[in-house]
């Protein structure tokens, strides 16, 4: 459905006045099939996000192709992907002054929604809907809460790609755990693709297929049994994943 063929993607070098730049992609060549839940992992700096944001459009690479059923969207915008079905979550959420989170979710679907069904789009996140259907999406909403408004937002566009940048990103132990229910259901009912971006333990543990990337480069790629074990046992002498959660 989603295949990316040698994408390669260089920024400027900064701490030198020449023209030299810096590789942040390597000729990265993967494919998201249909219905599948994906996780890519590997070291900060890696160029993890920077692959996520060139799948929605934000960045274009600076070399490669990108198809989506078939079709060459390497050009495309991110409003035109998004109409094809591609969703992309921020890493920290954007925040909307003078926008409530009915006026999103209705955004969001694309239609026009009773606010019954943008309150069962809340209820799905774990969020009492009659205590946020009419709030801002401002910085009255804590870290957890609008992440989970903006998964809801997701669930309500129905979209077949749906890409996650570090979901777990700044929010407390809580809405973790539940983060986690909430992408397995998203997965058994959507029925569209879940591209994921996270280190956590918990995340890589209910993915179909893991892909490591590390210094721009795919490094392996394959099922959870295939991939996973080797990717725990190199990281035992590291803090958890799950622990580092923890303190947050």
């Amino acid at each position: 459905m989603l295949e990316l063929k040698n994408i390669s993607f260089q920024v400027p070098d900064e701490k030198t006045r020449n023209t030299k730049e810096i590789g942040i992609l390597k000729d990265v060549s993967l494919t998201l099939e249909d219905n599948q839940f994906v996780v890519i992992t590997g070291p900060n700096g890696g160029g993890k996000s920077t692959l996520a944001k060139i799948i929605a459009g934000i960045e274009k690479p600076t070399s490669g192709q990108i198809l989506f059923d078939g079709q060459d969207i390497t050009d495309m915008s991110i409003t035109d992907r998004a109409k094809l079905g591609i969703s992309y979550a921020f890493q920290q959420p954007v925040r909307f002054k003078g926008v409530t989170v009915f006026d999103l979710l209705r955004l969001a679907a694309g239609k026009e929604i009773s606010v019954a069904g943008a309150c069962e789009y809340l209820s799905k996140v774990g969020l009492c809907a009659k205590d946020y259907i009419r709030r801002e999406v401002n910085g009255s909403l804590s870290g957890g809460e609008i992440k989970r408004i903006e998964i809801a937002t997701i669930l309500a566009r129905k979209t077949r790609v749906s890409v996650f940048d570090e979901p777990e990103a700044g929010i407390d132990l809580w809405s973790f755990q539940n983060l986690i229910q909430v992408f397995e259901e998203m997965h058994e009912q959507l029925h569209g693709s879940i591209l994921i971006i996270s280190h956590q333990e918990r995340i890589l543990n209910i993915a179909d297929r893991i892909i490591l990337i590390a210094d721009g480069k795919l490094v392996k790629k394959g099922t959870k049994e295939e991939v996973l074990p080797e990717l725990l046992g190199t990281a035992n002498a590291a803090p958890s994943c799950d622990k580092a959660a923890n303190r947050k």
